[in-house]
């Protein structure tokens, strides 16, 4: 199978479409205005507890900007929420590339759109396992799976998406697009993308490093044995 090689982007693209799943919620309340002043017609795609935060921000106008990823993928949420942005037209919305006809088929044939901003951080682990006394479980249940796998595929197509993981970024993301009439340029992307893909790498440290810790049987006393 031949690598998917591109030669052609956009030096700037406008924010229409943008994903967000947030454990920590600082700062969406600049965030949600910010974008809709720069882009009144934009569309907020979420799930669980940050869908829920975004309504409450945007209030009567939710019909018209926010959507449910599980509306808009057709896939309920796995129960416990462990499976809700895994899917296909999430990462066709990732991943596709402007000019490449077959990707722009594959939006048109499912229905799916062309996401340009992602806005995720992840579950709390190193805070989960930095508290006394805490058990192999909980720091299990606190390892992410969704939100890396969307950071990675954003980052990997900084030529077109833009990835953001620290709400500390929110501020001048917004001045940028306020100053470019919506858009996001390439120099900006490719500097989230070093950061995005740095966080996945320290979020995964800290979860091999716990494990590597872990006793054989500290893990089993946490659990009936069948």
């Amino acid at each position: 199978m031949a690598l998917n090689i591109v030669d052609r982007i956009d030096e700037r693209v406008a924010i229409r479409n943008v994903l967000v799943s947030v454990s920590d919620k600082t700062g969406l309340d600049r965030l949600v205005p910010g974008l809709l002043k720069v882009n009144p017609a934009i569309r907020l795609y979420s799930t669980g507890g940050t869908h829920k935060a975004l309504a409450e921000l945007l209030g009567a106008a939710t019909p018209k900007h926010l959507v449910s990823v599980s509306d808009y993928t057709g896939q309920p949420e796995m129960q416990g929420g462990l499976v809700k942005t895994l899917d296909f037209k999430i990462y066709l919305g990732l991943l596709s590339e402007t000019y490449n006809a077959a990707h722009q088929a594959d939006l048109q044939r499912t229905r799916a759109v062309a996401i340009d901003m992602v806005v995720v951080n992840l579950y709390p682990f190193v805070k989960t396992v930095a508290k006394p006394g805490v058990t192999p479980e909980e720091a299990r249940t606190n390892i992410d799976i969704g939100g890396p796998c969307m950071v990675r595929a954003s980052a990997k197509n900084f030529l077109r998406v833009a990835s953001v993981t620290d709400p500390a970024d929110y501020s001048r993301i917004l001045e940028e697009l306020a100053a470019n009439n919506g858009m996001i340029t390439l120099k900006t992307r490719l500097a989230l993308a070093q950061k995005a893909f740095q966080h996945t790498a320290d979020y995964d440290q800290a979860i091999a490093g716990f494990l590597a810790g872990r006793p054989y049987a500290d893990v089993a006393g946490c659990y009936q044995l069948a």
